[in-house]
């Protein structure tokens, strides 16, 4: 079992930065692939980026691509999504999420879940 927990989530102007993290316990954390998702209201969730166990294979959803980068700390057991250059349609409630093995884009696809932190981008 892995339980996760963001954090970091809040308002941010256009073109603002802002810092997500997401703590993780239980299970080793190295072994696992990490990943944030987001959703939108009246939307489906969607893949934002996705890093595996070493920190040396990243994805991203096009759409953050060359303005949102994801990290890892293991040794500390958490997770980052840095944010930059922010957009009104960054605005959503972003989860952290964990599976094993390799990055895949599915919500489906990922066994443990977050709680969530919102993140609202004005214009």
């Amino acid at each position: 079992q892995v339980q996760l927990v963001e954090s970091g989530g809040g308002l941010v102007q256009a073109g603002g930065s802002l810092r997500l993290s997401c703590a993780a316990s239980g299970r080793t954390l190295s072994i696992y692939v990490m990943a944030w998702f987001r959703q939108a209201p009246g939307k489906e969730r969607e893949f934002v980026a996705g890093i595996n166990w070493s920190g040396g294979s990243t994805d991203y959803a096009d759409s953050v691509k060359g303005r949102f980068t994801i990290s890892r700390d293991n040794a500390k057991n958490t997770v980052y999504l840095q944010m930059n250059s922010s957009k009104p349609e960054d605005t959503a409630v972003y989860y952290c999420a964990s599976r094993r093995i390799i990055i895949l884009k599915r919500a489906y696809e990922y066994a443990y879940w977050g709680q969530g932190t919102q993140v609202i981008v004005s214009s």
